[in-house]
């Protein structure tokens, strides 16, 4: 059983679903998740139900205890031999409870933030899991420390990106966009707030973009589960303006960019693995923002500059997030000077923390050692 519960660990629960398809055949593969997991043969027993911030999982909690009571009900009924858990703590910490009572074997694949905030945990999960998979290469030693048996696999959005074999003429090609052309992709993330906050932003980055570089084509690529008639008024006048938008296909639509302007989140990791030059923003509601300053402890929210140790990428938050600010940064790296050099250069260090490793067939190793199956 895989439960995941939001976009980004989706991804990482079908591609671990993909490679165990391939490795034992007859497995049956049950899960909270997505259109993705579906895709890759999981049986979904109930959809993504996920919030970020305080006033986001307000209007969300009857969905998420929803969702919770069909995964207790899930592990009652069918027992799987090992549960999943990928990152969305707040939920899968409880469930790898209810799975210790029942005495199902626990591995968490991707780790809560422990090194950000909520340091604590770390002894709450020794209690509750088995065995534990990170993604970032300085996470190991924190488990270990608290007596995990922890290791780092790497991380699946480079799983993902060794599967493309095109060059950015063909993607385009492929994507229906020209060739020959530069293409400035848009990611305004996965969550409501992200989507609700960013959106507006991206359509008027667009219009100062144009001013300048009318030579640009623009790309959004919205996450598989993403409500488009949710956001159907502005997302046509995006449209309006020339941006393609469609679903499912950011690895592409990175791939085949000269630049991009992302959410925070996982894509910022896929654009430094795949050497984009990207500007980060983001926006909280102010309250959400306010708590979050008081407890969360690292100087940058990239996980591109975490790992880099400093500012690689410009990160533009709240105030800061601006249609002009993000063109001004835009027009330093689109220049090809000193400041892109700087940051392919440390894109370069990055990925080779990973690139040695495979995460989904890692874990999927794990799963069989877990569950028996290895003979």
């Amino acid at each position: 059983m895989i439960v995941a519960g939001e976009t980004s660990g989706e991804l990482y629960g079908a591609l671990l679903a993909d490679s165990l398809k391939k490795r034992v055949p007859g497995i049956r593969i049950i899960g909270v998740g997505g259109e993705r997991m579906q895709q890759s043969g999981v049986e979904i027993i109930s959809w993504i139900s996920s919030a970020f911030g305080l006033a986001e999982a307000v209007s969300s909690i009857k969905a998420i205890k929803k969702t919770f009571g069909s995964a207790v009900a899930a592990l009652q009924a069918h027992r799987p031999d090992v549960l999943v858990l990928i990152d969305y703590p707040d939920f899968n910490l409880k469930l790898a409870g209810e799975a210790r009572k029942k005495h199902i074997k626990v591995l968490y694949y991707v780790s809560p933030q422990v090194w950000a905030w909520r340091r604590k945990r770390v002894a709450k999960i020794a209690r509750l899991v088995d065995r534990m998979a990170v993604v970032l290469p300085f996470e190991e030693e924190i488990y270990k420390t608290a007596g995990v048996d922890c290791e780092f696999v790497g991380h699946p959005v480079f799983d993902e990106i060794r599967s493309l074999d095109a060059g950015k003429d063909s993607l385009k090609s492929e994507l229906g966009l020209e060739r020959g052309r530069p293409l400035l992709s848009l990611l305004p993330g996965s969550r409501p707030h992200e989507l609700k906050k960013l959106l507006p932003l991206m359509l008027e980055t667009v219009r100062e973009l144009k001013k300048e570089h009318g030579d640009y084509q623009f790309c959004m690529p919205l996450a598989p589960n993403t409500d488009r008639d949710k956001y159907h008024r502005v997302l046509s006048v995006i449209a309006e303006e020339g941006v393609m938008v469609n679903k499912g296909e950011s690895l592409k639509v990175l791939a085949a960019s000269e630049a991009a302007v992302i959410a925070s989140g996982t894509a910022t990791l896929q654009a430094a693995l795949l050497g984009i030059p990207l500007v980060v923003v983001y926006k909280l509601f102010p309250a959400t923002y306010w708590i979050g300053k008081q407890i969360v402890k690292v100087k940058h929210v990239s996980l591109v500059n975490i790992l880099a140790g400093r500012e690689v990428v410009k990160e533009l938050l709240q105030s800061e997030a601006t249609a002009g600010n993000i063109v001004q940064e835009l027009e330093k790296i689109l220049s090809g000077g000193s400041r892109t050099k700087d940051m392919l250069d440390a894109y370069t260090g990055i990925r080779s923390m990973f690139s040695s490793k495979n995460a989904s067939e890692r874990v999927a190793d794990m799963v069989e050692e877990m569950a028996g199956w290895k003979r």
